[in-house]
């Protein structure tokens, strides 16, 4: 495919997100006595004065439910040898697992899960939801950060390959 314009009008974009390689990271929500969390693909700091941050959160996913009632989330960043973080939060459903059962993770800033063995993470103050298709996202004002001793790159979409998403699409 070239990427150029088809016959309905439409654009095959798939020659440029098929080059992406984006950082992953696991958003974790809680609310109304609820925890849940998800691996993310679209997440990307969007200011720099005053920081800000968005995580977009698929319509489809239990993660997103708890959210929207949320009043703060959870970011995560994991390397590569964090593949079993990774597989657990994108790969099983919330709907079927605790996923929370099976990490340590402690109640971090605003109620928030924080995963324990997380490379680095963040907390945030939910400000806004932008309707995105099916995807909503969640801009975020980071309360509170830590990093851990866990040096090297950080997990990638290329090292996501093979995880099964935990709900339907």
């Amino acid at each position: 495919m070239d990427g150029s314009d088809s016959s309905d009008g439409s654009c095959d974009y798939d020659g440029f997100f098929d080059r992406l390689n984006p950082e992953m990271c696991v958003v974790t929500a809680v609310a109304d006595g609820e925890r849940a969390g998800c691996l993310v693909g679209f997440a990307s700091q969007c200011s720099i004065h005053p920081p800000r941050f968005t995580v977009w959160l698929s319509k489809a996913n239990r993660t997103y439910r708890v959210a929207r009632a949320a009043h703060h989330l959870a970011v995560h960043l994991l390397t590569p040898d964090q593949r079993g973080l990774a597989e657990l939060f994108g790969g099983e459903s919330g709907d079927d697992t605790d996923k929370f059962a099976r990490v340590p993770w402690h109640e971090g800033p605003g109620g928030t899960a924080v995963l324990t063995d997380a490379a680095a993470w963040f907390a945030g103050t939910v400000l806004h939801r932008t309707d995105g298709g099916d995807h909503v996202g969640f801009l975020l004002d980071p309360l509170h950060a830590e990093a851990t001793d866990r040096d090297g790159p950080l997990l990638r979409l290329s090292d996501t390959h093979g995880i099964e998403a935990g709900h339907a699409p």
